[in-house]
């Protein structure tokens, strides 16, 4: 018997559009009626991801911050957060680069410093807590910060993603999207925070499901009991899981969950 659900959004989840598809919520709430508990993993703020699946608040969990927060039940169970001195180290790293913008995520707000246009702009669109301040450092020695989002000016794949890697060590340093990456401590990925939420929930490896499209899902996936990646998945994640549902355009995600609903 499955007893929790999770899945990526962008990519996944989330068609091409980024428009919520409409049979969403009532399949959320189905799936809890049945004693199932889905979650949205991503890497998303958990204020942001709150905020998205406000209509079934109560009937879901979270994974936010790519693993760096798992939520339930109305507070936070799990978190895996980012050493100061690690913040810091790669704070500095960063700043040198050109066209890279570093922002804190912590878990209830996002903190920058920059006030280059776009990235302000990409904040503003993406983010429903954020704060510019002065000095990042302060926050990195302030606050609990669960990993670094870095927007890139450029296509990450062949920019950030390209020059950060190697010159930041150990840390975790990974693609999120097609124009951000994130730094990490080395162990915070998705799958920890599922297996903090399969322990909350008293659900079994074999009892759980996972779903996603990037290298950052991998984790998850090998940690479910049964892994789908999207037919627009990653090719070496393709490689890696094997198990295809349609792509995110055709509402791969939805048509599974539908499936198990009957």
């Amino acid at each position: 018997m499955i007893k929790f659900i999770a899945s990526d959004l962008d990519g996944t989840l989330l068609p091409p559009s980024k428009i919520m598809p409409p049979e969403t919520f009532p399949y959320i709430t189905a799936l809890r009626e049945r004693g199932i508990v889905f979650a949205p993993a991503s890497g998303r703020q958990l204020p942001n991801l709150k905020k998205l699946f406000a209509p079934v608040l109560d009937k879901i969990a979270i994974i936010a911050e790519n693993g760096g927060i798992a939520w339930a039940d109305g507070r936070i169970v799990f978190t895996d957060p980012t050493p100061a001195e690690g913040v810091e180290y790669a704070l500095s790293i960063i700043e040198k680069q050109q066209g890279l913008y570093p922002l804190l995520s912590c878990a209830d707000c996002a903190y920058y410093s920059s006030d280059y246009p776009q990235f302000v702009q990409t904040l503003m669109r993406s983010y429903s807590s954020v704060k510019r301040v002065d000095n990042l450092y302060e926050v990195a020695r302030s606050r609990e910060v669960m990993k670094i989002s870095v927007w890139d000016s450029q296509p990450c794949a062949e920019h950030g993603g390209v020059i950060l890697p190697p010159l930041i060590d150990g840390l975790r340093t990974m693609i999120s999207g097609y124009d951000w990456l994130d730094v990490s401590a080395p162990c915070a990925n998705k799958g920890r925070a599922f297996d903090a939420l399969l322990s909350y929930f008293g659900a079994e490896r074999s009892e759980s499901i996972a779903f996603g499209d990037h290298m950052n899902d991998y984790e998850m996936l090998c940690a479910a009991g049964k892994a789908y990646v999207t037919a627009n998945a990653f090719p070496l994640l393709k490689q890696k899981i094997g198990e295809e549902i349609p792509s995110n355009a055709q509402y791969g995600v939805i048509q599974k969950l539908g499936e198990l609903l009957k």
